[in-house]
């Protein structure tokens, strides 16, 4: 077999022309349709984006409300009992808490102490809506000559937020001029006996 040898003549043109206009009109028609897939993606993804960038922020402001704790303490009258034993009063009474917070929470304790006071709480967990109020009993244990001084009393407040984790709150409450005041000086007052 004998090697043949082709060769092209490039100044010759062959009876059949070449057909490049069809490939390149398919090769423009494909670009066209990977770049409107590519802008359509573009679109779709920032859509979807800017969707879940707002539920992420609708979702943190959520998280943000559930955690959230703010309280006003009041002393309140409750008195149902109590005692004098050299110069200190123990007496039982109430704290009004209300919940100025976005949220529902629980209190789940009540513990005071500063000079001459003592104040614990006694009884259940209150579950306190947003707006509204509840009481606590609290045991008091008062000094008759140091209980009463012009600065407030940190009260400390055991929270369970919305989220179920227990956060810690203070509120500073006046006890010049209180109920709890009014209850404890008519027992400190000495007593005379005919």
């Amino acid at each position: 077999m004998a090697a043949e040898h082709v060769v092209i003549d490039l100044d010759q043109h062959g009876d059949e022309p070449a057909d490049r206009s069809g490939i390149t009109q398919g090769n423009v028609a494909n670009k066209r349709t990977v770049l409107l897939q590519l802008v359509a993606a573009f679109v779709i993804g920032v859509v979807l984006g800017g969707i879940g960038v707002g539920e992420l922020r609708d979702s943190r402001a959520q998280r943000e409300r559930s955690t959230m704790v703010a309280l006003v303490a009041l002393p309140e009258s409750g008195y149902s009992g109590g005692s004098n034993s050299r110069g200190t009063v123990r007496l039982n009474g109430q704290l009004t808490l209300i919940n100025a917070g976005p949220a529902p929470i629980t209190i789940r304790a009540v513990q005071a102490e500063g000079p001459g006071v003592q104040v614990h709480g006694t009884g259940l967990a209150r579950l306190v809506r947003p707006g509204g109020t509840g009481q606590i009993l609290v045991d008091l244990q008062l000094e008759c000559s140091t209980a009463f001084q012009p600065e407030p009393l940190s009260v400390r407040l055991s929270v369970e937020t919305e989220d179920k984790r227990l956060r810690e709150a203070r509120y500073p409450v006046a006890l010049v001029g209180s109920a709890w005041q009014e209850d404890a000086l008519g027992m400190c007052e000495p007593r005379l006996d005919s």
